[in-house]
C-alpha cells in the first residue's frame, strides 16, 4: 500500500467502526484489520 492509498484505507476503516457502532452490535476487530486487503481486492481485481 503506498502512501497514496491510506487515506482510503482509513477511511474503510472509519466506516467500518461507524457500522458497528451503529448496529451497537459486533467488534470491529475484522473489518480494521482486513480494511487494507478489501481496498486492495476491489481497485486492482
Amino acid at each position: 500500500m503506498t502512501n497514496e492509498e491510506t487515506p482510503y484505507v482509513n477511511t474503510l476503516r472509519f466506516l467500518a467502526v461507524d457500522a458497528v457502532q451503529q448496529a451497537n452490535s459486533g467488534h470491529p476487530g475484522l473489518p480494521l484489520g482486513s480494511a487494507s486487503m478489501m481496498y486492495t481486492l476491489w481497485t486492482r481485481f
